[in-house]
């Protein structure tokens, strides 16, 4: 699929991962439509040669109007990549359930929001793709990562499961698995974040896997064989290991939301 004269909606466009495939579909010749919450940030990354709508994944119906809104001025949507998200680490020893709340209304019930804005009309005119961006984080449970790697697991499946359903109504559904990305997200981490990349190369890698019409896009390769070798290491081995690390306080950890 070449990207060139496509209409790209990237929902959490306004920086981080978003915003770099944003911009390089842009680069790409895409027409390209941005949304996130903050309108000022939006104008910030579009510079005035995007179409920038400010929505709430967490509001279907702003979500919906966004939509709309970017077929009317640009077009119907081509391909949709879903790269909103929120992320707070998290301790066994105090459980945070407004925080873990959040995780799921943003990352979880949010890539649904996104995907009911777009799905009918795709599935009406038997094309488009939906790229979801989740997480390796979502492969195996990760100490400090209860909500995080919860909602991004959840994610896998629910693109995994709607990539059957659609499959044959001509609609491509793509799971994007970034390792780590250095963006606002990670820039509170304390702890090593092996392999980790820049959000420019990022963009690159999931426009690659669009044009190359890929099913699952995963990154850094070095990321991506660790993790998926990960999966194969038995539940109570993988256990002993984590129970090993013992993460800081959640309080000492910044909340990030696109």
């Amino acid at each position: 699929m070449e990207l060139s004269g496509k209409v790209a909606w990237v929902v959490g466009g306004s920086s981080g991962i978003g915003a770099a495939v944003a911009r390089e579909m842009q680069s790409r010749g895409a027409l390209v439509a941005i949304s996130a919450r903050r309108q000022d940030r939006l104008d910030v990354v579009s510079g005035g040669t995007m179409l920038s709508v400010a929505a709430d994944v967490t509001d279907a119906v702003s979500l919906r109007a966004a939509a709309e809104r970017i077929r009317e001025e640009l077009g119907p949507i081509d391909v949709a990549v879903l790269s909103a998200g929120y992320w707070k680490q998290m301790t066994g020893n105090e459980w945070d359930p407004d925080s873990f709340n959040r995780h799921v209304q943003v990352n979880l019930i949010g890539m649904s929001n996104s995907i009911a804005a777009v799905l009918p009309e795709m599935l009406a005119r038997r094309r488009g793709v939906i790229a979801g961006i989740s997480s390796v984080a979502g492969y195996r449970g990760l100490t400090g990562s209860q909500a995080y790697g919860a909602t991004k697991a959840g994610q896998i499946n629910l693109l995994e499961s709607l990539r059957i359903q659609v499959a044959r109504a001509g609609v491509r559904v793509i799971t994007v698995c970034p390792g780590f990305v250095r963006t606002d997200l990670t820039a509170t981490n304390d702890f090593p974040m092996p392999f980790i990349i820049e959000a420019d190369t990022a963009g690159r890698a999931i426009c690659d896997g669009l044009e190359r019409e890929r099913t699952e896009i995963v990154f850094p390769i070095r990321m991506a064989v660790l993790m998926k070798a990960a999966r194969l290491v038995p539940v109570a081995l993988w256990s002993a290991l984590w129970s090993r690390v013992s993460p800081k306080e959640a309080d000492d950890h910044a909340a990030i939301e696109r």
